[in-house]
């Protein structure tokens, strides 16, 4: 099992997005529409693949298994929503999963109409009650841990098989934080549930810098996600056979961005 944990911060980079279709929540928040208007929307080769292997490799917070290996669903995903009764947050997640599935060209992720048709699990919490279901999913022992080191807001963790393909995702929202924390915690963490879960402070463009809050989903975690599902990445490559492939993915995965965002050549 790998775990990510969101850890709210004040430092709330200016990264932000501009798209032909706007983003889901664009002109519904203005936090996440000022950010968007302020995006970094061009990135070089080398900064692209640059963050890809540092979010791909590697875990954040490492229960068991190798994690030098890529992990990724290979077969459509399903979403629930359990938890906390909020039809509020339940519509803006499912609406997230719907600009997700826009925006990653060979992912078919979708919500599922009942748990035992998921493949994500989202639970939705009050903020108390995220330790003692981090406790409940986890067991004591590693929820002290997780609370005494990171303190998280909200957390994911994906169980694979050994082929480093992923079986099933959790994720932990708190409902009660206000909406920019949460569509930033849920954008997060569905998509770090889909494999790229290591955290990296030294990449200032991605969501998975825990000194960056965008609460959409930016145009340089689109291509490392592109890169993550091109069906010429697979679960299970080790950062050689990426490197290999990558000559070939980059250019189609920058012609889908591209094109998908309404970004000038």
């Amino acid at each position: 099992m790998l775990l990510h944990l969101r850890i709210m911060t004040l430092a709330l980079a200016v990264i932000i997005f501009a798209s032909a279709g706007p983003p889901a929540f664009s002109a519904e928040n203005p936090a996440i529409a000022a950010r968007q208007r302020a995006e970094q929307k061009t990135f070089t080769d080398s900064e692209i693949i640059d963050g890809f292997f540092k979010t791909a490799f590697g875990a954040e917070f490492h229960l068991a298994g190798r994690v030098d290996r890529i992990r990724r669903y290979d077969g459509p995903v399903r979403v629930f929503a359990a938890g906390a009764n909020r039809p509020d947050r339940k519509a803006q997640l499912a609406k997230v999963v719907a600009d997700i599935g826009r925006r990653i060209q060979h992912l078919d992720i979708a919500m599922a109409p009942t748990i035992d048709d998921a493949s994500i699990v989202v639970t939705l919490v009050r903020d108390r009650d995220l330790i003692p279901t981090v406790r409940r999913f986890y067991g004591e022992a590693r929820a002290r841990e997780i609370k005494n080191s990171l303190d998280p807001q909200c957390l994911s963790g994906f169980r694979k098989n050994e082929r480093s393909e992923i079986e099933h995702s959790d994720v932990i929202l708190t409902v009660d934080k206000g909406d920019f924390t949460f569509l930033d915690c849920t954008y997060e963490e569905l998509l770090q549930s889909l494999g790229p879960i290591n955290d990296t402070n030294s990449v200032p463009w991605t969501m998975f810098n825990d000194q960056v809050s965008m609460g959409f989903f930016d145009i340089y975690d689109q291509y490392l996600l592109n890169i993550l599902y091109d069906p010429r990445v697979k679960a299970g490559m080790n950062v050689e056979e990426v490197k290999a492939v990558l000559p070939e993915v980059l250019p189609d995965v920058r012609a889908f961005v591209r094109k998908v965002n309404g970004l000038a050549e």
